[in-house]
């Protein structure tokens, strides 16, 4: 992993990337002692992981968590305040540490944030053999493209079911749309993508595949009705 030292106290940083030099697998590209820094930096270049202090002039850590709520970075934040705890976690963030940081505690944290960085990689993916590769709990799966009849968003899962059973993938619903050929499958909805193949019958507000009813959203209609061939 590679990752971003933030904070505006110089002996905390010295002590972080101390601690960072004893992880093998995580490489520690720079440190800023503000985020305003940090934040430019990330415009350009990426990073896995963010060592981030809360309280700074100018931007706050918290304030430059929700800059970055779109990009793929986890935070760790590193404090002497509790009383943020509620609301970093709120942000999704991979761990929150309480300064004086123990090598025990860090160490931990980032064991934390391996895990979410490794569950990320573990997307689906499909070959030209018309076979999808899933990893469901700690199996990989091969599964065939005619099988699926739709997938569902449910948190940080998707839901892929067959006939025969429902797997629950760690990821997102747009890694899925990319990930499930467009000849083949279509997104009906922010929580639904079916198989064109399986689809029953189209009605009023939704379709039916194997006996089950999933809404159309109006901004997906014209879609798949182009793709239904619906006059």
């Amino acid at each position: 992993m590679t990752g971003l030292i933030v904070d505006d106290n110089s002996i905390s940083r010295a002590t972080l990337m101390q601690l960072a030099k004893q992880v093998p697998d995580l490489n520690i590209v720079n440190e800023y002692s503000n985020a305003i820094d940090a934040y430019n930096h990330l415009q350009s270049k990426e990073v896995d992981l963010i060592f981030l202090d809360i309280e700074m002039p100018e931007m706050t850590g918290l304030e430059l968590t929700r800059n970055l709520s779109g990009k793929q970075v986890l935070i760790v934040f590193t404090t002497s305040k509790k009383e943020y705890a509620l609301e970093a976690f709120e942000l999704n963030i991979a761990d929150y540490l309480m300064k004086p940081v123990t090598p025990a505690r860090f160490l931990q944290a980032v064991s934390k944030a391996r895990a979410i960085f490794e569950s990320k990689k573990e997307k689906v993916q499909y070959t030209k053999e018309e076979f999808l590769f899933v990893r469901d709990s700690t199996i990989t799966r091969r599964l065939k493209l005619d099988d699926i009849l739709y997938a569902e968003a449910m948190g940080d899962y998707v839901k892929i079911y067959t006939k025969q059973k429902m797997y629950a993938i760690h990821g997102t619903m747009k890694a899925a749309e990319e990930r499930l050929p467009n000849e083949n499958f279509i997104r009906i909805h922010r929580s639904y993508i079916v198989s064109l193949g399986k689809i029953d019958t189209l009605q009023d507000g939704g379709l039916t595949v194997n006996g089950k009813f999933l809404p159309v959203a109006d901004a997906y209609r014209k879609a798949l009705n182009t793709r239904m061939n619906v006059f």
